[in-house]
């Protein structure tokens, strides 16, 4: 299954979600890149959109490849395969402290337009535009569980089965459309995959506080 774009993925995910609706889900987004999709489903949904703040740390030398992630409280995931790929502990420190930078600065981008949503005892899903690892969505999901949550749900438009069996322990429910053998990259999965920006993510929080 190839998408056209964000957008085709983020209407099909809504029609699996589509029980959902009238129950003003949380759509929480993992920036940047499923934004405009988490936007989409909160729509199609009648649900209210957010984003929840996680970063992959990812392999010395390979900056696309995880090996782990870390949430805002510093909360930190590490795969078991983290050391093989050469990562010491000093190397994922230095990377964790690096990542948190990164989310204290997103957070101050996006918080003063959109305070964030509080999941306690909603229904809430968490949307990215494809996994490879898992690490982030790992991630987003022990940082929301410790929430209490009323449910707690992964969706995303395609995965390997290996990551959706990790992503599984987390989640009360995993929603994915394509589950390929051979997976290299989740942009293989799209024809049109364009980097999200900082910015767009800005202006779809805003006009969400607008909105509401």
């Amino acid at each position: 299954m190839i998408f056209k774009n964000r957008s085709e993925a983020a209407r099909l995910l809504a029609e699996k979600l589509a029980h959902y609706r009238g129950m003003n889900p949380l759509i929480l987004a993992i920036p940047r890149g499923a934004g405009p999709m988490a936007k989409l489903i909160a729509d199609e949904l009648g649900g209210e959109m957010d984003v929840v703040l996680v970063r992959k740390i990812s392999a010395p030398g390979s900056p696309e490849f995880a090996i782990g992630s870390v949430d805002e409280s510093g909360w930190t995931y590490i795969a078991d395969y983290a050391e093989s790929a050469g990562a010491t502990p000093e190397y994922i420190e230095r990377e964790k402290q690096a990542q948190l930078a990164t989310m204290r600065k997103r957070r101050a981008q996006y918080t003063p337009v959109h305070p964030p949503a509080d999941p306690h005892g909603r229904i809430v899903i968490v949307v990215d535009d494809g996994l490879a690892t898992g690490a982030t969505m790992i991630s987003a999901l022990h940082a929301l569980r410790a929430r209490k949550p009323k449910k707690l749900i992964a969706a995303v438009p395609v995965a390997p089965p290996g990551t959706l069996r990790r992503v599984a322990g987390y989640a009360d429910e995993v929603i994915c459309l394509h589950t390929p053998e051979y997976f290299q990259a989740v942009g293989q999965f799209y024809l049109d995959f364009p980097q999200v920006e900082d910015e767009e993510v800005v202006a779809i929080l805003r006009e969400g506080k607008q909105g509401r």
